[in-house]
């Protein structure tokens, strides 16, 4: 089937099958030659409890069925992914075609060169994709509870080196604030990096309920990024849709990807 990449449909945000893939493309106005993908967990070829489009090969699934699952991504992207080895820290790398190894210890990673594939993987952590408005550098991050407290998201900002106001977030599945229970030390955590993140807790016993998408909007509001999008979906309420590690403890991972061409 022919690849529809450089159509503007793609920045409408539909639920698709194409050649057996359910892929997500983010409802964002970025510009027509920034591309992006989010995958769900239909349409692959790992089994129980992987099933079925798993793309993490950190998770005990079965290697050969993590790799038909990325080799179905093919048909859709311009170049290999750049997988990275998310480690819950903050550090970012640059990807350019001479430099652009997979599995480096990383939780971000940007681009400003064409057809380079940023991917971040969830399995209810945070992903956050970044453009600028020119089309011309995009950041791919993944955002547990850890790596936004400890400022991965300042970092990638910091490593775009561009002014803020040019930039534009899509925050993708993540687990909800209705279901998303950390003990105080995490909000203890967060409320000693921005007195803010307290709006960002409900107490629910001793417990209390965490809203990323909250806390990632007041870091990037913090660094005058102001246009932002997504934040919709919650991965441990919908088991048909997503992954989900909370829910589940063993699971597979989805993938969230961009690159300009």
């Amino acid at each position: 089937m022919t690849r529809m990449m450089s159509t503007s449909s793609i920045q409408t945000r539909t639920l698709k099958t194409l050649n057996k893939i359910d892929l997500i493309y983010p409802d964002w106005p970025a510009p027509i030659n920034v591309k992006a993908i989010q995958t769900t967990r239909n349409g692959g070829f790992s089994i129980a409890p992987y099933n079925t489009l798993n793309f993490g090969a950190h998770v005990q699934d079965d290697d050969l069925s993590v790799k038909k699952n990325r080799q179905l991504l093919k048909q859709y992207l311009p170049s290999e992914p750049v997988w990275l080895n998310q480690v819950h820290g903050t550090h970012v790398i640059e990807v350019t075609p001479e430099q652009n190894n997979c599995n480096q210890d990383a939780d971000a990673a940007f681009s400003k060169h064409q057809n380079i594939v940023c991917v971040t993987m969830t399995a209810d952590c945070l992903p956050i994709l970044i453009c600028n408005v020119q089309g011309t550098a995009v950041a791919a991050i993944h955002a547990g509870w850890r790596s936004l407290c400890d400022g991965v998201i300042e970092a990638t900002i910091k490593s775009l080196g561009l002014q803020s106001e040019h930039l534009m977030a899509w925050l993708g599945p993540a687990i909800g604030p209705s279901v998303f229970e950390v003990g105080n030390e995490v909000r203890e955590a967060f409320k000693s990096q921005d007195r803010q993140a307290e709006n960002a807790f409900q107490a629910v016993g001793d417990k209390w309920l965490c809203d990323l998408y909250l806390l990632a909007k007041q870091r990037l509001h913090n660094l005058d990024v102001t246009k932002l999008y997504g934040q919709t979906d919650c991965t441990f309420s919908n088991p048909s849709k997503y992954f989900s590690f909370r829910r589940d403890g063993v699971t597979g991972r989805m993938a969230t990807m961009i690159w300009f061409e």
